[in-house]
C-alpha cells in the first residue's frame, strides 16, 4: 500500500530589532529628541549618518550565532552582502546546495550562480529609514517607498529558517489557513479528514480533530472572522461546514447525498457574509453565513478546483477549473453559466486563481509548468508567464502559487520535472520567490533537513511580514 506522509513546515523570520535592542532603545532611536534639521544642512547630514549607523548596527546586522555560522539551517539563494564575486562563492555554493555535477547554463532553477549574478541588490546607502525620511519630505513617491521596503524584505530572507516541524497525520497535508488575529496559530487539514489547530508559539499540545479517514480529505479551510474560535471547511466527505475548535459542527452549508460528488474549495466574505464553494462536477454554490442557499449553478464543464473572492470587491469572484479555464464573475449579475465577465483560457487544467491583496491582479497556477499574472485593466491577456516546474499527479497535493501578504512577490513550491528543458541534474525542491511585476526569480529557500515537496503555502498579515 502506498502511503504518503507530509511534514508541515513553518518558516518564521525572527524580529531582529527585538533580538538586538530593547523596545525602549528602538523608541528612542525612532523618536528624535530634537526636531529634524532642514535637508542639506550639516546637522541633517550628520543625523542621517548617525541614523544609518544605528540602523545597520541594530536592525540590519545579522544575529551572530556560532551554530548558524558553522552550518546554516536554511540556504537562501541571494547575493551576499559582502559583494563577493560568483567565482569566490562557487565552492560554498556547491557545498550548500548541490551534491554532484551541476549544469553551468543559466535557467530558472536552483542554479545558485545564475541567481547570484542576476539579482539586483540595492546600494548600501539605501535603507528603510532614508526612504521614509525622503517620503516624508516629499522627495520619494509611495511606489518607490514600497520598492525599497520590498528590497529590504528580500535582504531579510537570509534570516529565515525552519523553526518548527510537525507530523501529526498518517496521510499528506491538503490545506492550511492562518488565524486572522493570532500569527502563531494555524489550521491544517489532511487527506484523511484530520484537522489540527496548532499554536506553535506555545508548548501546549495542538488541538487534533480526527477525520473519517479515506474519502474525508479536507479541500479548503478558512477561519471565521466573525468568531475566530470557529472555522469553515470543505471536504471530499461531501460537506461544506462551520466547526468550532472542539470539533462540533455548528452549521452545514452544502451537503452531497452521493459519494460521486464532493466539494473541492471554498472562500468566505465576512463583509458580505457569504460562503462560496465549488464541487467536482463544475457547480458553484453561494450561500449566506446563516446557511441560506442563494444559488447553485453549473459554471464549468469539469471540476472547480479553486474559488476566490476579491479582497477589495467581494462581489468579484474567480473560479479555476480543470476544464482549462479561469472565469471572472460579478456575483450581482450571475444568471447562468454564460454570464461570466471574462474567460481566461489556459493550455492545461488549472489548480488555482488568487487575487492579489490589492485586488488588482490575478495569479493562476496550472497543473503542468506555468504560472500566469493577469491585470484587472487587461483580462484578455496575461501580464507575465512564468515557466515553473510543479506538475500534478495523483499522490501530490496540487501546488498553488500565492501572493505575499504585504509585498509584490509570488511564492510557490518547486517540484523538479526532468522532462522540462530548464531542469538541471540534482535540482532541489525549493520554495521559490518571484517578483510579481516582472516574473523574475528573486530567491529560493531550501533546508537540507527537509526534502519534501512544498505544496501548501499561505502567507499571513502579521507585522513582521512573512510566514
Amino acid at each position: 500500500m502506498f502511503v504518503v506522509v507530509v511534514v508541515v513546515v513553518v518558516v518564521v523570520v525572527r524580529d531582529r530589532v527585538s533580538q538586538r535592542s530593547s523596545p525602549d532603545c528602538w523608541n528612542s532611536f525612532c523618536t528624535p529628541s530634537k526636531p529634524l534639521m532642514p535637508p542639506g544642512s550639516a546637522s541633517s547630514v550628520q543625523g542621517l549618518k548617525a541614523a544609518w549607523y544605528l540602523f545597520t548596527e541594530y536592525v540590519m546586522a545579522p544575529k551572530k550565532c556560532p551554530e548558524t555560522q558553522k552550518s546554516p539551517d536554511v540556504a537562501v539563494l541571494l547575493k551576499s552582502k559582502s559583494r563577493r564575486s560568483p567565482q569566490e562563492l562557487e565552492p560554498e555554493a556547491k557545498k550548500l546546495f548541490v551534491q554532484g555535477p551541476v549544469s553551468s547554463r543559466k535557467c530558472e532553477s536552483c542554479c545558485l550562480l545564475a541567481e547570484l549574478s542576476s539579482l539586483q541588490i540595492p546600494p548600501r546607502s539605501s535603507s528603510i529609514v532614508r526612504d521614509l525620511y525622503q517620503q516624508k519630505l516629499g522627495k520619494a513617491t509611495w511606489p518607490s517607498l514600497q520598492q525599497g521596503l520590498q528590497k529590504s524584505f528580500l535582504h531579510s530572507l537570509a534570516s529565515y529558517r525552519v523553526f518548527q516541524k510537525a507530523a501529526p497525520f498518517d496521510r499528506r497535508t491538503t490545506s492550511l489557513a492562518w488565524h486572522p488575529t493570532h500569527p502563531s496559530t494555524l489550521a491544517v487539514g489532511s487527506k484523511g479528514g484530520d484537522i489540527m489547530i496548532w499554536n506553535f508559539g506555545i508548548k501546549d499540545k495542538p488541538i487534533f480533530l480526527k477525520g473519517i479517514g479515506a474519502g474525508g480529505s479536507i479541500t479548503g479551510l478558512k477561519f471565521n472572522h466573525l468568531n475566530t474560535n470557529q472555522f469553515f471547511a470543505s471536504s471530499m466527505e461531501g460537506t461544506t461546514r462551520l466547526q468550532d475548535f472542539k470539533g462540533n459542527i455548528l452549521r452545514i452549508y452544502t451537503s452531497s447525498n452521493s459519494c460521486k460528488v464532493w466539494f473541492c474549495s471554498l472562500d468566505v466574505s465576512a463583509k458580505s457574509r457569504v460562503v462560496v464553494t465549488g464541487d467536482n462536477m463544475g457547480h458553484v454554490i453561494l450561500t449566506n453565513t446563516d446557511g441560506k442557499e442563494l444559488w447553485n449553478l453549473r459554471m464549468h464543464k469539469k471540476k472547480v478546483a479553486h474559488v476566490a473572492l476579491n479582497p477589495c470587491c467581494d462581489w468579484l469572484l474567480a473560479t479555476a477549473s480543470i476544464d482549462q479555464t479561469v472565469k471572472i464573475w460579478d456575483l450581482r449579475q450571475i444568471k447562468g453559466k454564460d454570464s461570466f465577465l471574462f474567460s481566461l483560457p489556459h493550455r492545461h487544467p488549472v489548480n488555482s486563481a488568487c487575487f492579489s491583496p490589492d485586488g488588482a491582479r490575478l495569479l493562476t497556477t496550472d497543473q503542468n509548468n506555468e504560472i500566469r499574472v493577469y491585470s484587472a485593466s487587461q483580462w484578455d491577456s496575461p501580464l507575465s508567464l512564468i515557466s515553473h516546474p510543479h506538475r500534478h499527479f495523483q499522490h501530490l497535493t496540487p501546488i498553488k502559487a500565492t501572493w505575499h501578504s504585504r509585498h509584490n512577490l509570488i511564492v510557490v513550491g518547486r517540484y523538479p520535472d526532468p522532462n522540462l528543458k530548464s531542469c538541471v541534474p540534482y535540482e532541489l525542491r525549493t520554495i521559490d520567490v518571484f517578483d510579481g511585476s516582472s516574473g523574475k526569480m528573486m530567491c529560493q529557500l531550501y533546508d537540507p533537513g527537509y526534502s519534501g515537496i512544498t505544496s501548501v503555502r499561505l502567507g499571513t498579515s502579521n507585522s513582521d511580514g512573512g510566514k
